[in-house]
């Protein structure tokens, strides 16, 4: 066993020398090709490497996969640093937001105070919100408009878009506007298109209820509900809002006004509807208030006139 692993160990070093030697004198060999400016060899070296070095693809894959892995991650570290500005600006783009909406919508409401065209007979006077009751047993807000004013209890209230509530008590500088939602309040309403009247009345909610509809059949959800001018508490055709359908069935009102930024309030100067005593007059004259160029109103006028043209 001892003249076995001798025999092998001796056969082993010279092959190891051998290999050695071999390796350098190629090794020397190809740097000599390399080394030597000659065409000959220029074209030798070229067909080597395009013969050799294509397929040393597999052997520069797992260099190649390192140098992509680590552009990778500076790609991810750059686009992680522009996420976390993006998500800086979007916040900040939403605060502008937001700003811009409420801007948006309180030029809107002012706009559609100054331009809003109701019955010509109607003007208004705008006051500012100064405070609400803060109760949730009444709905109520203060305005900056009173008795010099000429502000008069039960005039209608609006914020440029729906009717908000009446007038419920006036003094010098200030007035108080109750509101459709307070429970005090019960205004009589037109149901669009359908016709149906009811009674838009407050239960300190956000949607008022509608009571006493002829035919409730008739009635469907998004219909329009306005003023009908009934008992002369408002003035007739103005928007309160839409009819809605709460869980339990009930139809209510959503309203129109904007009961989240009640800023400016249109006080409606209404005093109160004309009463009809001779309904005649409104079609035939008075026979006392003639004018040239009033037309006969019975066939003995027209004779008279024939004659005396003839």
């Amino acid at each position: 066993m001892s003249r076995d692993r001798t025999q092998r160990e001796d056969f082993t070093t010279p092959l190891r020398r051998l290999l050695i030697g071999v390796l350098c004198l190629c090794l020397a060999a190809v740097f000599l090709v390399w080394r030597i400016d000659n065409p000959r060899v220029e074209r030798f070296r070229a067909q080597v490497i395009d013969r050799f070095v294509p397929n040393l693809d597999w052997a520069m894959a797992p260099v190649t996969g390192t140098i992509n892995l680590l552009r990778d991650f500076q790609s991810y570290q750059r686009l992680a640093e522009q996420n976390q500005e993006l998500r800086s600006e979007l916040r900040q783009m939403r605060a502008w937001k937001e700003a811009a909406l409420q801007l948006e919508q309180e030029n809107a409401r002012l706009l559609d105070l100054n331009n809003v065209r109701l019955d010509p007979r109607l003007t208004y006077i705008t006051g500012v919100v100064m405070a609400d009751s803060g109760s949730p047993f009444r709905q109520s807000v203060l305005l900056n408009v009173g008795s010099r004013d000429g502000i008069q209890d039960g005039w209608a209230a609006m914020d440029g878009i729906g009717l908000v509530g009446r007038i419920s008590g006036t003094g010098r500088n200030t007035a108080r506007v109750i509101l459709l939602t307070d429970t005090a309040m019960a205004v009589p309403a037109t149901i669009q298109p359908s016709g149906q009247t009811a009674l838009v009345t407050g239960d300190n909610t956000a949607a008022p209820v509608l009571n006493f509809l002829e035919n409730p059949d008739l009635v469907r959800p998004g219909d329009r509900v306005i003023s009908s001018g009934d008992g002369s508490v408002f003035p007739a055709g103005l928007l309160i809002g839409q009819v809605a359908l709460d869980p339990s069935g009930r139809l209510r009102v959503r309203l129109s006004a904007d009961y989240e930024r009640l800023e400016f309030l249109r006080v409606l100067r209404h005093h109160g509807t004309e009463v009809i005593t001779d309904p005649g007059g409104l079609v035939v004259p008075d026979p006392g208030a003639t004018t040239p160029r009033e037309r006969p109103q019975n066939l003995e006028d027209l004779a008279q006139s024939g004659a005396d043209n003839g």
